[in-house]
Formats: C-alpha cells, structure tokens, sequence
C-alpha cells in the first residue's frame, strides 16, 4: 500500500451523490474532502493538496471543465469527470480539459473506486501490492499468496479478500460486504457466510487463521499476528 493516504477532492452540486461518493472512498482509505461549487476551490486545494479530484461537469457558476482547468494550473492533479452527459463530444471536451477519466451518471459504487483506484495506481498512489505477512494479495496480476502458495480463488472469492484487505482490521457486517463486494442492497445474507467460509478454508490450508468471525458483528481480516482475541 501506499506509505500515506490519497487525498481525494470532490467536486459535485447534488449533496446526495457528493456524500456517497465521499463515504464510499473513505470506506477505502482516502482522505476526502467536499465541495458543492468552484467557490474558494483555490485556498482549499492550496491547503489540502488533492492527488485526484472528481469533478461534476454540471455544476452552478464555473462549470466542471473551467473547474478542471484550474485544478490542473494548481498543480499535478489528476481529474475524473462526473456528469450524466455522454456524447461523444462531452467526452472529447473532458479528455482535452486534461481529465484522465470520465465517469457517466448513474454509475455505481464499484464502478467509480475501481476507476479511481486505477488512475492512482498510474500516478503512484496505490500500490498493486497488499502485504499482510502470511497473506500478499496482488491485484494486478489477480492472486493472493499465503506461505508461498498461490490460492485457487474464484473470481468472488477474489473480490472479497481484495476488499477485505483494503479494509484489514475494520469488521464488516454480511448486509455491508453485500453492497460493497457484490452490489447487492437486498440479499440473501448467508451468500456471504458461504463465500467467507470458502475463503477462510482456503487460506488457512497453507497458513494461520487470518479471516475471523466477530460474533454478533460481522468479518474481519488481520495480519496473522495481530490479536484476535475479540474474534471467533
């Protein structure tokens, strides 16, 4: 992982999308910080320094091109742009304003952090390498190692322990793992009893018991020598 969090600027007028998209990206370790408009954009970028800004095209005053613009002048920014226009045009006007990406409404969540996630790890804030001693899981190349031995992992399987690394040490309720893993808001629950209880078995085939089940609360993972005397 990168030795220090990405600092994440969101720009959006909608409060509604400004708080999920800010929420679902400190769920994964960014710093974020919000803004409605293009209103004191330059004392706040000044003072929180973004490596990457999401932007809504659509926004009151300054649209979100001329915000990008700015942005860029301030410094090494990277941009991705919101908005729910997706001509071929709009996406020409963003790419030539020196955004990076382009996301269109309505996206969803997975959507929006795996595009973050990637214009990061090109700027080299995100590390493809998570490393919990017994257990490295390396996303770019889509497999996780315990003891020197490559786990057969489903793509879900996958999924979920790369979440669950992100987030190693938070515990995390099925309803919770259902929305961020799978996309899911109304489940069945026990799909995830069924995928943790896979996983757990796999890794603990070639090392320690990492993935634990805190009664009453959910999943967690930790390193292997971390404590889990709160945990079952």
């Amino acid at each position: 992982m990168a030795s220090d969090a990405a600092r994440v600027l969101v720009i959006e007028d909608d409060p509604l999308i400004r708080a999920s998209v800010a929420a679902a990206l400190t769920n994964e370790g960014h710093l974020v910080r919000e803004a409605g408009d293009g209103d004191g954009l330059q004392a706040l970028v000044e003072q929180f320094r973004p490596d990457l800004a999401l932007v809504d095209v659509m926004l009151p005053g300054a649209d979100g091109i001329t915000l990008a613009r700015r942005l860029l002048r301030t410094g090494d920014i990277a941009v991705i742009f919101l908005t729910a226009r997706d001509g071929v045009g709009d996406r020409l006007a963003g790419f030539g304003a020196g955004g990076d990406d382009y996301i269109v409404k309505p996206f969803i969540t997975e959507e929006l952090l795996a595009r973050t996630r990637a214009v990061l790890r090109r700027r080299g804030r995100v590390a493809d390498t998570i490393d919990l001693g017994a257990l490295i899981v390396d996303e770019g190349a889509g497999v996780a190692v315990v003891g020197g031995s490559a786990l057969d992992l489903t793509a879900t399987e996958f999924r979920l322990l790369l979440f669950l690394a992100r987030h190693r040490g938070r515990i995390w309720s099925k309803t919770q793992l259902l929305t961020q893993v799978w996309g899911y808001d109304d489940y069945d629950p026990n799909l995830v009893e069924v995928h943790v209880s896979a996983l757990r078995r796999k890794i603990e085939q070639h090392g320690p018991r990492m993935l634990h089940t805190v009664r009453g609360l959910g999943y967690v993972l930790k390193a292997a020598e971390a404590d889990a005397a709160d945990a079952a």
